[in-house]
């Protein structure tokens, strides 16, 4: 939308908490709390945002360091419209301003552009989003005329016993014109319980200015619902955990047990994709169609292609290419690209490499650093031996290379295309072509050793 800006508050300890951390930057599905709040008010439009900070500015500046995202630092909190004054110049005349909470993650944006929408269709100089809820304590309350037209917002703490008995509470959540904010911002008093300056103050201001207040009540209170604890937090994780879940099977997923599958916010599944439970899916993770993950695997940050099978293993930063099987109990770390139809087994780590179509690597192997052709075969027990104890070298292995079991490839070394390399070789130099290299002392065998063993021993 043109002509919107977002002011979200960011500034408070969260003592409730009980955390070393800034509130804002606690996790829900290994993403912040302030992070959802400003990929919404970018879903919805708003070009630039500024983020209030006070405790522990820096490191909450540090986590954020986003595109189009300025801070403002308030280094004594004396309420929400004193938050809002910090912003200064960003706010403009002629752009209306969206005021939203870095612990409230589960805004959505669709909610956003309706409320920007009947703002401007109302003409008013502010519009609030309002919310009916049954227990009403610690929220500030809606104050409607006789009409039902917005009078005020009187915070719990200064109502009457009159006024807390309203169920309609202020959500937090405002749009106001440039102008209005600014022009009540500047008459904005904290003649109050807290000596605190009331950001809803300003609603009553721009009334007696002769404007007009909108009052928009949500369909779904748990939006706006406020993380203050590490209860609400899991709360919180959990609507928000149903939501994605509902999302993906709506769009033709298959979870077996939504609850207890865990899908990050950024994540994408094709269809007819089953995720069997206990899968944690996070970061900028992408899987195809027709796949099968889990039970009980992890992806973080991994790229499938179609028809991948994942069971029971660990994923990060990687990429696997369609058709091929990884686990159970396999473990690809960062900056692999696997190929297709290849089969990663049982106890398989694969580390900073590619690896070719139709390769093999059944079980018990370690390929890091490694370069692996097409259609190789590993044998159990491969060890692709990287360090040298200063410094980690890679591994070639070249198309349609057996590796027997047991073998241990000394890197820098390379195998050529169609070699054989022996049962229990360790290859320290480099295999031509065809070849059929053993590198392996002859078998002894020693007549009596065990009787002379026993002998000694006795």
């Amino acid at each position: 939308m043109e002509n919107l800006k977002a002011v979200i508050l960011a500034a408070g300890e969260g003592t409730r908490m009980r955390s070393k951390k800034p509130k804002v930057l606690h996790e829900i599905l290994n993403k912040t709390m302030i992070d959802y709040v400003i990929d919404t008010a970018k879903g919805c439009g708003a070009r630039e945002i500024s983020v209030v900070v006070g405790h522990k500015a820096e490191e909450v500046k540090a986590a954020i360091a986003k595109d189009g995202v300025t801070f403002a630092l308030q280094a004594e909190q004396k309420g929400t419209g004193h938050a809002v004054m910090m912003v200064g110049d960003f706010i403009e005349s002629n752009q209306d301003i969206l005021i939203l909470y870095g612990d409230t993650p589960l805004i959505q944006g669709e909610t956003l552009r309706k409320l920007v929408e009947k703002h401007r269709q109302g003409r008013f100089g502010a519009t609030v989003v309002s919310a009916m809820v049954e227990n009403p304590e610690g929220y500030g309350r809606i104050i409607r005329d006789l009409d039902g037209k917005f009078m005020k917002i009187v915070e719990h703490k200064d109502a009457t016993a009159e006024e807390r008995c309203i169920n309609e509470i202020n959500t937090g959540i405002y749009i106001f014109k440039g102008t209005d904010l600014k022009a009540s911002l500047a008459k904005l008093e904290n003649h109050n319980v807290q000596g605190e300056y009331y950001l809803p103050d300003c609603l009553e201001l721009i009334l007696k200015a002769g404007g007009k207040i909108g009052a928009v009540s949500a369909e779904d209170d748990k939006e706006f619902f406020g993380v203050n604890s590490r209860v609400q937090l899991a709360e919180a994780a959990k609507i928000m955990k149903e939501r994605i879940n509902c999302r993906h099977m709506e769009n033709g997923v298959t979870l077996v047990d939504p609850e207890n599958t865990y899908i990050g916010a950024e994540v994408k599944i094709g269809m007819d994709t089953v995720i069997l439970p206990g899968c944690v899916l996070e970061g900028n993770t992408e899987i195809g169609e027709d796949c099968k993950i889990g039970p009980n695997a992890r992806l973080t940050d991994m790229l499938l292609g179609d028809g991948v099978t994942f069971q029971s293993s660990t994923g990060i930063e990687s990429e696997i290419g369609n058709n091929t099987t990884v686990g159970p109990f396999a473990y690809i770390r960062p900056n692999c690209k696997i190929g297709e139809n290849v089969k990663v087994g049982d106890f398989v780590e694969v580390k900073n490499s590619t690896v070719g179509n139709g390769t093999k690597i059944p079980h018990l192997a370690y390929i890091g650093d490694t370069d692996a052709g097409e259609k190789v075969n590993f044998g159990c027990g491969s060890i692709m031996v990287n360090y040298d104890g200063q410094k980690k070298h890679r591994t070639t292995v070249e198309d349609h290379v057996f590796v027997g079991c047991n073998v241990n490839l000394v890197a820098p070394v390379t195998v050529k295309a169609g070699a054989y390399i022996g049962a229990g070789s360790t290859i320290t130099r480099d295999v031509p072509e065809d070849v059929l290299a053993v590198a392996r002392a002859r078998q002894v065998t020693i007549e009596g050793w065990q009787k002379k063993k026993i002998k000694k021993e006795s």
